[in-house]
């Protein structure tokens, strides 16, 4: 699931560092694709302080949520239907329908949950600018990050972008989407590509992401990490 979709399940947190925690693995994923990190492996080190703990519950919940989420009928069946519709647009682009579907699925569902009003971006935002940095940067150095001053100031752009809240325009999910696919494939892409995909996101949307609070639903009522 993307950013806005975490942080829905921890909407109610009472502290930032849960909110950031649950946000941590795909931000540092989006700093460098190759990072991965077992904060488990380091418990001892980062409970002695309690927002060591906060930040770990909510990189623990990040995990579960999107392995529930990824194992769904919810996940598979949309995105098999999405990419069948998708695959016409990008025939000609080296990006690869079941990531590109992938990625929209996950996108939709975060204009959704602003469309109806289900989360509030800027409660997310201020989760992030108020995070204990000097825990969250020891957190880091703990779990092995190599490069921690470069990954805080990506951070530092990450809040002063703020374009989740573009995403409450449908008609502008084509753009992180070509984009996030050319972290991987080199390819560019006119005018008639972003409307034709834009069209498909606007028609299936419509007409088949009725059912979206669904696989919140179905995550809320599987998940086993509940504290």
């Amino acid at each position: 699931m993307n950013f806005l979709s975490h942080f829905y399940f921890e909407r109610f947190a009472t502290h930032p560092e849960r909110v950031v925690g649950s946000l941590l693995p795909d931000l540092l994923k989006n700093f460098d694709k190759s990072y991965t990190f077992h904060p488990q492996r380091f418990e001892e080190q980062l409970f002695t302080h309690p927002l060591g703990v906060e930040l770990s519950e909510g990189w623990y919940r990040h995990v579960e949520v999107d392995k529930l989420f990824h194992s769904s009928t919810y996940f598979i069946d949309h995105s098999h239907y999405l990419r069948k519709e998708l695959d016409p647009v990008i025939a000609d682009l080296p990006i690869r329908g079941t990531f590109l579907a992938h990625i929209a699925i996950e996108l939709i569902l975060d204009h959704l949950l602003i469309k109806h009003e289900l989360v509030n971006v800027s409660r997310l935002y201020e989760n992030l600018a108020n995070v204990n940095r000097t825990v969250l940067k020891n957190y880091l150095i703990t779990i092995g990050v190599p490069d921690v001053d470069g990954f805080l100031t990506f951070y530092d752009k990450f809040i002063a972008w703020r374009y989740i809240f573009e995403y409450k325009d449908l008609e502008q999910i084509s753009k992180p989407l070509i984009n996030i696919s050319k972290r991987i494939w080199q390819f560019e892409v006119t005018a008639d590509v972003h409307e034709r995909m834009t069209a498909v996101l606007l028609s299936y949307t419509e007409e088949r992401m009725h059912d979206f609070k669904d696989v919140y639903a179905y995550i809320q009522d599987n998940l086993t990490y509940l504290s």
